[in-house]
């Protein structure tokens, strides 16, 4: 048998439940809490087996009414939930945590001095022949600089912008993560710095076009040019401020264009930052015409794509009267 603890309730009126929380995959019971009142939450819930368990902090826990369910949200209640006289849930360990922060601090410093590596051609990578100590072509300078920007506005908007509705991420997905940025960095950033590297077929004129490509975004039937990277910054400040009045809150709430032109793209789709994201990386596919950073883009363009479907369909589940002309990522297409 498992701990058991008891809660008092004060009031003598409330119909008080009891609950168990067993072992999600062995169904053991870990514990049993008599007296909890029907209003208490899941986020309580956790914080009452927190104090038998230590070392399973709320952050860590699963709290499930099906062995293989969903995890219920925090801010659930026991007397909305569909439980008899006893509440019997189900707890799954998700592994050590690490805050939304931190992983986006990781994730994007990363890039940003891997490429650095390969753009000062060190020795160790590209060897010392005269070859390779020759002057770089411009677009090479000029990759870098698009590349160090995009990312240094990333770790700008996470320490300043960013308002993160879920505390944490599994520690174990980071390296996954890590894998695939700081992979494909290094991966993009040894061709095009690559001392025998060949310029695009077209010279200046594909690199100007490129560039404004990846400066001067123009969405579909906007009323004015859009910078990508600008634009993308402008969203997140959109949704940051959604969030103005609580940082941490969960509350779903349907984003609108505001005064600044940037924000207008949310007339026609739920995700605006992710059609600038991609935006940015087609032109830097164009400016550098390099097989990685076009195989980069589409990847990027398929894992953007999934994420802006998954918040347009909560988008439509959430609000009755949302936006019908908006699409996911491309207006009027996808």
């Amino acid at each position: 048998m498992g701990s058991r603890i008891t809660f008092f309730e004060g009031t003598a009126f409330v119909s008080l439940h009891q609950v168990e929380i067993l072992d999600w995959k062995t169904k053991q019971q870990l514990c049993f809490l008599e007296k909890v009142e029907p209003q208490a939450t899941i986020s309580d819930i956790r914080l009452m087996f927190h104090k038998l368990y230590p070392q399973w902090y709320p952050a860590r826990q699963s709290i499930r009414l099906e062995p293989k369910g969903k995890s219920l949200r925090d801010e659930e209640s026991l007397q909305l939930l569909p439980l008899g006289a006893t509440a019997t849930f189900y707890f799954k360990d998700l592994g050590p945590q690490i805050g939304w922060t931190m992983v986006f601090l990781i994730e994007y410093t990363g890039p940003l001095f891997i490429y650095f590596v390969f753009y000062f051609r060190m020795p160790f990578i590209y060897g010392l022949d005269d070859r390779f100590t020759s002057s770089r072509h411009p677009v090479v300078n000029l990759a870098c600089i698009c590349h160090s920007f995009h990312y240094i506005k990333r770790l700008i908007e996470t320490i300043f912008v960013h308002r993160f509705s879920h505390g944490t991420m599994p520690l174990r997905s980071i390296v996954k993560n890590c894998f695939y940025y700081w992979g494909f960095a290094a991966w993009l950033a040894y061709y095009i710095n690559h001392p025998l590297y060949t310029p695009p077929s077209y010279g200046q004129k594909q690199v100007n076009f490129a560039l404004i490509l990846c400066l001067v975004f123009p969405p579909s039937l906007s009323l004015s040019l859009q910078t990508c990277e600008a634009g993308n910054f402008s969203i997140h400040v959109a949704l940051s401020n959604l969030r103005k009045d609580n940082k941490r809150s969960k509350t779903c709430k349907i984003p609108y264009p505001t005064k600044n032109p940037f924000t207008w793209l949310f007339y026609f789709v739920s995700c605006p930052n992710y059609t600038y994201e991609l935006g940015t990386w087609i032109g830097f596919t164009i400016m550098t015409q390099c097989v990685p950073v076009g195989l980069f883009t589409l990847l990027c363009f398929i894992q953007l794509t999934v994420w802006a479907k998954d918040k347009h369909y909560t988008y439509l589940r959430e609000f009755k009267d949302y936006p019908s002309l908006r699409m996911s990522i491309i207006p009027f297409l996808l």
